[in-house]
């Protein structure tokens, strides 16, 4: 560890007595999470706590360097925590297995006894509600990712800079249509779906093992499909009385690649616009294997050749048999394997089956590595770019601590071997305006008695702030939401005299409160407070007594923490004149005296850099693609690559 007489030297004395004295919460201690951890310990931090749900695997140790193989099965942040203890034994550190949105426990009192708080999260869920939680308590948060050689960290304050929900993040698909895995597969991943799912689930898994293969939304057709599916899985089981025989590998081949091609190849109508399918032949490609081919080392980075996948199927087809057979302990019980992307005979046997299909419906091909990553649900992690990324949150850590908030930027991890620098940084960029996480005014609503207070008495206290230094110029039209439930609104009382215990309102839970009266033209606007456009968020606790006081029975905290808003840019502003053929612009955004504008087409803007020359907006102005509208009011803007190098797809998610 740094010692004080380094630290000085380092951080200079106040920074330095800062950085010892912080509080500091790191939510995830895996692939970033140790290595951070590592890092903080190393770099003179004394207060960590570490939350993480998830217990050590086998995966992990590649990349995670604090775990060993003695730890495996054992809880992440208390092996983690316990590692940098070793290190360092004389830091206050503590370790907590949980769902760090248990909000009952983790609630914005937890939250606010933290100097900063560190993501090393690998969901979107998760990062959300931090992001959120973070933002109501009113605590910096550093945000990370990585994704192979890519990584990125921003620094996120409330008022400040953008949150996490700035922009709108990809959700990736993770089920597929039942016919298409069944019968018409077109991408190498629905290839993988099936042999993983399907194919070795029928043979040496479980039946119903078929997660990735939807039937959620099943019509007719679909649930005609599935009934086809399931009787073809009965069949496929049926193979199992030749599990350990030599001819084991032979029947499954001739079931999956030439009987059923066969009986698809039937259905003309099918294949009237689409490629037919190749039945493949067993002798036929048993006598194309290639002598010098190993099945127990085949490589892993290049696509295999059909003659490859053949004999690597027949080998780990009999590899997992045996340890079928092995695993049963009795003739009439039969035991099963679960896909494991570590274990390397269910991997291969997936990857050679895969790729058989492939090359049945002439889809391209994938490798071994690509294809572990598809079948594991996983982003490919290096180590280097977890390290690399740990690094740059603790820089970022020691600026916000010591108040240098300035200091801090947006930092890329980018590998290019045509580019002589990998990290890449910008400014931190400013909230989006039209943001309905951080355009809130968070505050802290203190209950005595959740089975006593009604929600009419929390309306009532709110209303009776408008008279106070304290008011949140909400109106007497108000509307109060948990979530998507309506809880009141003018053509809505019902729930005026229910307690916050009845409407399961209890700690850790959150309302938004907003106007309902802000239907007004720009200029009737522009004569209310910003203040009265934002809502209101309260984020119920439990009392707060002062010693030998009783708690109020209602109080409301955080006003003072509130940050000042930018106003809402105008709705609509009919701007460039322009000839008889000329596109009519609408300006829908502008900060820093820079107007977006956007005409008729979708995905091109035109972009001025002073909003007091609207007049020349159809003149000479550069052009820039954003990634989407949303609508009339909003502009979601993202990183573009320019001359200078800045990365590509800055406000992206990167998990």
């Amino acid at each position: 560890m740094r010692t004080t007489e380094q630290l000085t030297k380092i951080f200079g004395p106040e920074a330095a007595s800062r950085v010892s004295n912080a509080r500091l919460l790191v939510v995830g201690a895996g692939g970033i999470g140790c290595e951070l951890l590592k890092d903080l310990s190393m770099a003179g931090f004394q207060h960590i706590e570490a939350v993480d749900l998830d217990t050590i695997d086998l995966s992990n140790l590649n990349r995670q360097f604090l775990f060993q193989r003695r730890h495996i099965k054992r809880a992440k942040a208390e092996v983690a925590i316990q590692a940098i203890s070793d290190f360092n034994p004389g830091m206050d550190v503590k370790a907590r297995q949980a769902n760090i949105k248990e909000s009952a426990v983790f609630d914005v009192d937890w939250f606010a006894q933290f100097d900063l708080v560190l993501n090393a999260l690998d969901n979107l869920d998760a990062r959300r509600h931090v992001n959120t939680m973070c933002l109501a308590a009113h605590v910096p948060l550093i945000e990370s990712g990585t994704a192979g050689y890519l990584g990125q960290v921003t620094v996120i304050v409330g008022g400040v800079t953008e949150c996490f929900e700035c922009h709108p993040k990809p959700v990736e698909r993770k089920t597929y249509p039942i016919c298409t895995i069944r019968s018409t597969p077109s991408a190498p991943i629905h290839c993988i779906v099936w042999a993983k799912n399907y194919l070795f689930a029928q043979l040496f898994g479980e039946s119903g093992e078929s997660e990735d293969m939807s039937s959620a939304e099943a019509e007719e057709e679909n649930m005609e499909e599935l009934k086809q599916l399931q009787e073809e899985s009965k069949a496929l089981a049926k193979l199992a009385d030749a599990m350990g025989s030599p001819d084991f590998a032979r029947v499954v081949f001739e079931k999956v690649f030439a009987d059923d091609i066969a009986r698809l190849l039937s259905m003309t109508e099918m294949w009237q616009h689409r490629q037919l399918p190749t039945p493949l032949s067993y002798d036929e490609l048993e006598a194309e294997i290639r002598p010098d081919f190993d099945p127990k080392s085949p490589g892993t980075h290049s696509a295999l050749s059909l003659a490859d996948s053949f004999a690597l199927f027949k080998y780990t087809a009999d590899q997992l048999a045996q340890r079928l057979l092995k695993e049963t302990s009795a003739p009439e019980t039969r035991g099963s394997l679960v896909f494991d992307k570590d274990d390397e005979d269910a991997l291969n046997f997936v990857a050679a089956t895969a790729s058989l299909r492939s090359h049945v419906f002439g889809i391209e091909q994938t490798s071994i590595f690509e294809t572990k990553a598809m079948a594991g649900n996983i982003i490919p992690a290096i180590a280097t770019t977890n390290a690399v990324v740990a690094g740059m949150m603790v820089t970022q850590a020691v600026m916000v601590v010591s108040e240098q908030l300035p200091k801090c930027h947006t930092a890329y991890v980018s590998y290019n071997s045509k580019r002589s620098r990998s990290v890449l940084s910008e400014p931190l960029a400013k909230p989006n305006l039209l943001c309905a996480v951080c355009r809130r005014r968070y505050l802290t609503l203190r209950v005595a008695d959740l089975g006593r207070t009604t929600l009419g008495d929390v309306v009532d206290y709110l209303h009776m702030l408008a008279e106070t230094e304290n008011n949140l110029f909400l109106g007497e039209d108000i509307s109060v939401v948990e979530g998507s439930r309506i809880l009141y609104d003018l053509d809505f009382e019902d729930n005026m005299a229910k307690t916050l215990e009845e409407l399961d309102l209890g700690r850790g839970k959150m309302i938004t409160i907003a106007r309902e009266d802000l239907n007004y033209s720009d200029d009737e606007l522009e004569m209310l407070p910003v203040a009265a456009t934002v809502p209101v968020v309260l984020s119920i606790a439990g009392p707060r007594a002062q010693d030998g006081e009783q708690a109020l029975d209602i109080d409301i905290e955080g006003f003072g923490s509130i940050p000042e808003f930018a106003p809402l840019p105008p709705r609509s502003v009919d701007a460039a004149p322009g000839g008889d053929d000329a596109e009519e612009d609408h300006l829908v955004f502008v900060e820093d005296d820079v107007a977006v504008v956007v005409g008729d087409s979708d995905d091109e803007v035109e972009e001025i850099g002073h909003t007091e020359h609207v007049d020349a907006l159809s003149d000479d102005l550069s052009k820039r693609r954003l990634s989407d509208i949303c609508d009339a009011n909003c502009v979601k803007r993202r990183a573009v690559e320019t001359g200078s190098g800045s990365a590509d797809g800055g406000s992206e998610d990167v998990c």
